[in-house]
This record gives C-alpha cells, structure tokens and sequence, in this order.
C-alpha cells in the first residue's frame, strides 16, 4: 500500500530515492519523506500531500549522503500531516514502516513511562524508539538491534531502517507486508514493489515472512529473526521498465483498458490445447483423482477480485458441475467457516499481497483444505502461501489503482480452470472443451472491437458525469460485470453508483428511479434476456435514463435505450470479458470530464495490504 524506496552505495542516493517514490505514487499516498545518512550524520525532511511537496523542500535544503529511505504513506495510524509521515527518527535512527503494529498503545505506553517522548501518533515510530535502545543497550550492530526490535512487536510490517552508528547500512525485515532487495554492481536497493528500482537492476529477491536483509553496497545478506542465515539467489525481472510508463496515453488506466486484448492472450497462451480439448495449468498440483473427490470449491477475494470469483462461479458450476461458494475474504477469515480436505480453496488477488485474502488462505489451509491461487505476481506472498500452486495471470504491471486488465486476465484464467476442472472430473468432453477453448481464443480479437468503440460511450458520459448516482443492472453472467461497473465509475468519479442484480430491481431500486437517475443495463443475449428487457421497460415508465450494452445486431434492446453499446455475440460465459469494457471507458472518461485523479483517486490504494 504505502511506498518504500532505498539505496546504499556509491551514488548521492536522493535522486534516486525521489525517483523510485515516483514510480510508486500510484499505490496512494497521503504525504512522502526522505532520510539520509550523510557528512552531517542523519537528516530527514517529510512533507504532506504529493510527492512535489518533498521534492520543493529538498531543492531549498539539499541532502548530501549515498545512504537513505524514502517513504509515500497512506494512513493508518494518525492523521496525514508532516509529523506523521515518514520516515520516523529517534538518536540517529531512522525507520520507514508499511503495516501495523498492534501492540504499539502498550509499547508506546511502556516507553513514555522510561522517558521516551514521541513526536507523532503513528504506531511506526515505536520501531525507531526500540532499535535506538537496542544499539544503546548494547547491541552488536544495527542487523541485531532490529532483530531485538522486532521481537517485542506483534503485527504487520516492511520495515527499511538506517542508522548513524552503522553509514554504509541498511537494515529491512518483513512480515505479511511486501518488500524486495534489488542488487546492483557495488551497491544494493530495497523496494516494496519491483518498479521503483527497475530502472537500475532487474536482479531481485522477495523477502520470505520472519526474514531480514542486511543491505550493503558490497552486497546483501539474508537471515531469519532467529539468527538463521538464509541462501535464495536473485531472480531477473524480465518485464520491461517501459512498461510502467504511460507510453502516450494520458492516464496509466486508459493505457492499461488498450492493454487488455494482449494481456488476456498473454494469459491464454501456451495453456489451451484446442487439438486435444484440454488444458495444461502450468504450476497447479491439480490431478483427476483429487478434482473428482471434490465437494466444492470456495472462492476467497476481495473488490474487483470478487467480482471475477462471481464470474468464475458461472464458469466452474457450468462446466466442471462443482459447486462454487465465492466469499469476501474478509469475511471468511473472521467466522468458522466450513472447508475440509474435500473443499479447494482458490484466492483471487492482482497483487498477491492482499491482507485479508492472504489471512483467509491460512484459515483455509489450518482446516485442511489445499488452496490454489489465480494472481499477477510471481513471488507474492498469497502465491508462496498456496499449497496447491498458483496460476499466474501474465497481465503485466497494473499501475492505475482502479483494476482492468487484472479482472480481464482473472476472467481467462478462471475460465481455463474451470474447463480443466470440467475434463478432469469427466463432466466435460473433448469437443466441448474444444468448443469453450475456441471461444476463448477469440477474446483477444472481440476486445479489440470493443476497444475501438471507445468514442460511443461518450455520450452516457456525459450524462452520468452531471448525476449524482448511477444505477447498473444485469442479469447472471452480467450481474457480476454490473457490480465491477459500478464500482470502476465511484472509484475514480466519486460519483455514488450501485450494481444490482437486475430481477431485484423491484426489491427496493425501483424506488430510486426517476428522471434524473441514469441506468445503465447489461442486456446481451443470454438467459432470462427478455426479463431484463422488461427491466428496461419499468425504468423508461418511471422517467429513468436507459443506457444499455447490447449484444450486436440486436435492435430491440437498442431501441429501449437512449444510448446503446454492442458488444461481439460471444458465448455467455466469456461475456463478460467484453461487456466489462464500455463500462471501463465510461468510468475513465467520467472521471476524466470531472478532473479527478483517474490514476490515483482519494483514499485508495493499489494493494490492499493492511487491515
């Protein structure tokens, strides 16, 4: 969620620490900081708001020095303010923090009564108070003063931590919150996330749970808290630098909804085998004797992620007849739910890193059950964490906060599943696999039809960019992509926006409608199509604003709607991976027509990787 960036080594790291925070602020940030070891001794300069307010600080006061943390924070304990930002100092330490601690109140208290006064209300700048008395207490060095340090801590952290005793250092540790070590010729990086030290190496190693790094420019040395050392050797990041950019596009999002046709064959590739009606999952322990003694499966994620496990119950229940429960994982980690030896626990998430998602998948596997994974990053935490493997989503780097290409690759990937699972439980032939796998293989080039509609929605664009709410409706496969709409358009728009399932709209919407509310319906051919019709009829009785996507060809439900979007008549159950793209478009331009931030909006971050 928050951003870390450091560097040890022969360069005036400020630059470069200014750079990777750069490369982060699409994560959400509420205020920014910098802390450097230099001639002087240890300085810090943090400022609220974005990260120009830093940088304005550091050209009136310059930070001499080829040791610092950098940090964007997104807040949890305390206020956004320049006292709460960080990174936090105490004697000559310094500490940037993402996660929470949840013991900070006792141990902040502990301190105070000793004679320690603090000069913020986050919980991260108990780590500075601890490792300075742990180097005055008498430890060995600043590796073993974290390491006392963090054994008095319960919670959640990526911690990067610097000191005036030790110049040429940095220490970092990690639990549950990302962190990567990245290795160069003669000095070492630290990051919470690959892109903000790509630009200078793409040799990287994840740090494992209860590990620690000492970071140095002659090298890096692993360990556990215990002491233990650690041997992983890096591995090369191959994805290009260019691929953070915006490569011409005017928000990261708009580039990333252009990116999707490729990044869903990306997905496909390699694991649809149309002359055999198959499908070959690359890194899923999945064999016929276990897919037939399944009871179930149950679907842990959470937002976007949801909404793909909704579409995927449509595919897995179709074609591999397993019964799928989806759950918020937020809300499976905090019940007893029932799963077993005979239940598969399958967690979606783009990043891998989500907290709650994460905490579910150990639920789940304390109960017996194997869980899988469907992500985007290799190496994360929730992919470490699955025993039964994980099905990577090949989508690339996603920088807007506001999903695209990540739901789209979730859908493919969900979908190569379910038809796996359908062959190896004996419930879905050869042919019509073949039959499902060719539909899937034109994905990619229907995208591209949708793609080039772009200019259609802005019309209900427009429109909804004056309402105050929005209402989306649809039916099966396109309730999920109803619900995915309307949160795309209240992400960045800040408009308010509900999806609803469209048969009950009588339940309670149908109260809203009147003539300022815009609908937007999901009406594509496909079962219970004429009810939905129906719905588009309640809502032009009461005065509404119909806006309909329609399957193409199809005039009825055109002439229904003031404005109407086609999308390719692809089969059901892959839909959804076309009907979600004029409700991307109408959510970005939307959010463009009001001037907000379409790339990093208001109170949101990327990951989700606190509570």
């Amino acid at each position: 969620m928050c951003g870390i960036v450091g560097y040890v080594g022969p360069r005036q790291c400020v630059d470069l620490i200014v750079g990777g925070l750069r490369k982060l602020e699409y994560r959400g940030y509420d205020s920014a900081g910098i802390a450097v070891i230099g001639p002087g001794g240890l300085s810090v300069q943090r400022a609220k708001g974005k990260l120009q307010n830093l940088i304005s600080l550091l050209a009136q006061r310059p930070m001499p020095g080829t040791t610092g943390i950098g940090h964007t924070r997104w807040a949890t304990h305390g206020r956004p303010s320049d006292e709460n930002a960080h990174p936090h100092a105490y004697r000559g330490v310094a500490v940037v923090h993402n996660g929470i601690i949840e013991n900070h109140l006792a141990l902040r208290a502990e301190l105070i009564a000793a004679g320690h006064a603090f000069s913020s209300e986050t919980d991260t700048e108990i780590f500075a108070h601890l490792i300075a008395d742990a180097l005055a207490a008498g430890a060995p060095d600043l590796l073993g003063a974290v390491r006392t340090a963090l054994a008095r801590v319960r919670g959640t952290y990526a911690i990067g931590v610097i000191s005036e005793t030790r110049p040429g250092e940095i220490v970092a540790a990690k639990n549950a919150s990302p962190l990567v070590i990245g290795y160069g010729d003669g000095e070492s990086f630290l990051a919470s996330d690959v892109p903000a030290i790509l630009e200078h190496t793409r040799q990287v190693v994840y740090l494992e749970e209860g590990e620690l790094a000492l970071l140095t420019p002659g090298g890096v040395t692993l360990s556990t808290l215990d002491g233990a050392p650690v041997e992983r050797k890096p591995r090369k990041i191959e994805w290009s630098a260019v691929a953070a950019e915006k490569d011409g596009h005017k928000h990261f999002m708009h580039k990333e909804i252009f990116e999707q046709p490729r990044a869903v064959s990306d997905t496909v590739r390699g694991r649809a085998s149309l002359e055999h009606g198959d499908v070959l999952l690359d890194g899923l322990q999945l064999d016929e004797g276990y897919a037939r003694g399944l009871e179930r499966l149950t679907i842990v994620a959470c937002g976007t992620s949801w909404h793909a496990g909704l579409s995927g119950r449509n595919m897995i229940e179709a074609l591999a007849r397993l019964p799928v429960e989806v759950e918020l994982a937020s809300e499976f980690r905090n019940r007893d739910p029932l799963v077993g030896p005979r239940v598969l626990t399958l967690a979606v998430s783009q990043s891998g890193e989500t907290a709650d998602t994460l905490a579910a998948v150990k639920v789940a596997r304390a109960r017996g059950s194997r869980a899988f994974a469907i992500c985007n990053v290799v190496g994360s935490a929730i992919a470490r964490e699955c025993d039964g493997g994980t099905l990577f989503t090949r989508a690339g780097p996603e920088i807007g906060v506001a999903s695209t290409k990540a739901f789209t690759t979730q859908l493919a990937a969900l979908f190569l599943l379910a038809v796996k699972l359908g062959r190896l439980r004996g419930v879905l032939s050869p042919e019509r696999a073949r039959e499902a796998l060719e539909g899937l293989r034109h994905v990619p080039s229907w995208m591209e039809q949708m793609i080039r509609q772009e200019a259609a929605v802005m019309p209900i664009a427009k429109r909804c960019a004056a309402a105050r709410d929005v209402l989306f409706l649809g039916r099966g496969g396109q309730y999920p992509v109803a619900l995915e709409g309307a949160l795309k358009l209240k992400e960045i728009s800040y408009i308010h926006a509900e999806g609803y399932a469209a048969g009950e709209m009588k339940h309670g919407p149908i109260a809203l409608i009147d003539e300022e509310l815009p609908v937007v319906v999901l009406a594509t051919r496909e079962p219970a199509y004429e009810k939905t019709l129906g719905n588009m009829e309640e809502v032009r009785a009461r005065g509404g604003h119909v806006f309909a996507v329609v399957s193409e060809g199809d005039t009825h439900a055109a002439s229904l709607a003031e404005v109407a979007l086609t999308v390719p008549a692809a089969p059901p159950l892959l839909a959804p991976l076309l009907s979600i793209i004029p409700l991307q478009f109408l959510a970005y331009h939307v959010a463009d027509l009001k001037g907000t931030d379409v790339d990093q909006p208001r109170n949101l971050a990327k990951s989700v990787t606190v509570e």
